[in-house]
């Protein structure tokens, strides 16, 4: 028996476009003699679907979907198709794959497990499915959890109780920096419970703030890597298997490497993008090209998304711009071969000042002049948009939005942030890791693009005479530790102390995170990195008195016993 593994990049409402791309995947398939085309989880409605499920219509469009699809195996000796989608029956709606062959809809299967946590909240859309038994496919019986059902022991067991022999987990499973080998141990124990064969199915694409990795796999049921897909990219990978004494084997396959640390997360930003762009059908990108590390690494990802030529910079100095970072912007911006303008913004601030003198009189200069400078500066960025039709991208690092170093209305302006989940550190790490590296699908050029002087001089926001960004926070190293205990891992207060920062620098980032809340919920979405981003992850009310006023620290003899802390940089130096 030979099955297809159809690692693809739906997009989220477009049934007619993903009916055809699992079309096209069948052919592709039946070329290579295959019996069987597994596909990711809710493909044909695209995921996730959020609340589109809850509109009776769009419910009804993924059935007629599911059976037009039906048809098209009619009177054919092509493979069958076990593809996901969304299916209303009988007043509830589920999160359903399909067995088609035949011309038939041979055979349903609903999601029992549905998670809701983090970025999910599929109990707000679906019903929970019974525990479900095997499917018969030309005499196999094949267990099918979806996604989270592999995730608890019960559901596997159950098939295994009903007499499976091998298990297709279709799934929609969202990168971050430490899901991949989650995902294996996962599998690895369910196969190790069951003794069964497994074939873990992912999407690959970009769907808002979420990436979808791709990196199928699958394992014997000796937990031998029998085959690895690529991350990143879309394939059709037919998989070959015998039934013998013990039961079914894949013969070993290809084996792709899965990229891991900074390398992984600069794929996840560049495709992220991409496909916000792609799907969202913007012909390019504008962004402010300041000089700096954010915006030069933002750049960058941009010309490795699209290509040079639909990414355009500007400059856009005032009397505080240093010639350094003109100089600067001017380097980044011929290394990545963009087009790229300098705008001045002198004349329009000053108009600013001339507007409200009279009302500003007698009161010094202060940050409201500061913003005017950013807030300008996302006026006329804001209009090359509007002008010609680019999106506007978003430069504000992880760091900043934590404690509110941005304008709203200013920097903070744009459609999409492609570092919204990278904390400042780990920017000039990515920064330095590109300027030697470049991915498989980069449309950018090899070798250093981002000029060694933006990443080496203090970072600036330029907003007035000397300014540096440690003028008013802690120093980044410090203040990214403090940040990861506090958004990562809950930590307590004086937990975070004991790991050698000052009591006063911890609760002054803690009140600066709090009260900033109001603007990350303006802010423009951004590609998901860490285990607990700003939006779908982390969810904190606006209106918020609350702080760590808690002093105590269990011990154990002598020994303080602290909450194990979760470190998602899994190379370079640590945050």
């Amino acid at each position: 028996m030979k099955i297809a593994i159809a690692q693809l990049n739906p997009t989220v409402g477009d049934i007619e476009g993903n009916f055809s791309k699992a079309l096209a995947a069948r052919e592709t398939a039946r070329t290579e003699g295959a019996d069987l085309v597994v596909f990711p989880e809710l493909f044909l409605a695209g995921y996730p679907p959020e609340d589109l499920v809850l509109k009776p219509s769009f419910q009804q469009a993924c059935q007629d979907a599911l059976l037009e699809l039906a048809k098209e195996t009619a009177g054919d000796d092509g493979p069958g198709l076990l593809i996901g989608t969304v299916w209303p029956e009988e007043g509830k709606v589920y999160n359903a794959v399909a067995l088609i062959d035949g011309g038939e809809v041979a055979a349903l299967r609903f999601k029992v497990e549905l998670p809701n946590y983090g970025v999910f909240d599929e109990k707000r859309v679906f019903d929970c499915g019974p525990m479900p038994g095997p499917v018969n496919f030309r005499g196999v019986r094949i267990g099918v959890p979806i996604c989270e059902d592999i995730w608890i022991e019960d559901v596997v067991e159950c098939l295994g109780e009903c007499g499976a022999e091998l298990l297709i987990v279709p799934n929609g499973s969202p990168f971050d920096w430490s899901k991949p080998d989650l995902r294996l141990n996962i599998s690895v124990a369910r196969v190790t419970e069951s003794d069964m064969p497994l074939i873990y199915v992912n999407q690959v694409g970009g769907q808002d703030e979420l990436v979808f990795d791709g990196a199928s796999f699958v394992l014997n049921s000796d937990c031998q890597l029998a085959a690895q897909l690529p991350g990143w990219r879309e394939q059709v990978q037919v998989t070959e298997w015998h039934r013998g004494a013990e039961g079914w084997k894949c013969e070993i396959g290809t084996r792709e490497i899965v990229q891991e640390g900074d390398e992984a997360a600069y794929e996840a930003c560049v495709l992220g993008l991409r496909d916000y762009v792609e799907k969202n059908r913007f012909p390019g990108v504008v962004m402010g090209l300041s000089g700096g590390i954010d915006s030069a690494l933002v750049a960058a990802m941009a010309v490795d998304a699209l290509g040079a030529e639909r990414v355009h910079c500007v400059m856009l100095p005032y009397k505080y711009t240093s010639g350094e970072s003109l100089s600067d912007a001017e380097a980044c911006a011929q290394a990545l071969g963009v087009r790229y303008d300098v705008v001045p913004i002198s004349p329009a601030v000053e108009g600013f000042g001339q507007s409200l003198s009279e009302l500003f009189a007698g009161r010094a200069s202060d940050v409201t002049e500061e913003n005017i400078q950013s807030r300008t500066r996302g006026v006329i960025l804001m209009a090359l948009s509007n002008k010609f039709g680019s999106m506007l991208l978003t430069t504000g690092n992880k760091s900043e939005m934590s404690v509110g170093y941005a304008t709203l209305y200013g920097d903070m302006n744009g459609g999409f942030n492609p570092i919204k989940d990278l904390y400042k550190t780990e920017v000039y790490r990515i920064a330095k890791w590109r300027n030697t590296h470049q991915i498989g699908s980069g449309k950018g050029p090899q070798g250093p693009v981002i000029p060694d002087n933006i990443l080496t001089k203090a970072p600036s926001a330029e907003l007035r005479e000397n300014q540096t960004d440690q003028d008013s926070l802690p120093p980044y190293d410090v203040l990214d530790d403090i940040l990861a205990c506090l958004v990562e891992n809950e930590m307590p207060v004086m937990e975070i102390a004991d790991r050698g920062h000052a009591l006063e620098t911890i609760q002054r980032v803690e009140r600066l995170l709090y009260i900033s809340e109001y603007k990350r919920r303006q802010a423009a979405p951004g590609v998901k990195i860490s285990s607990r981003n700003f939006g779908r992850d982390r969810r904190y009310p606006i209106t918020n008195g609350y702080r760590d006023q808690h002093r105590f620290v269990r011990t154990v003899g002598d020994d303080v016993v602290a909450p194990k802390l979760v470190q998602p940089r899994i190379e370079g130096d640590p945050v």
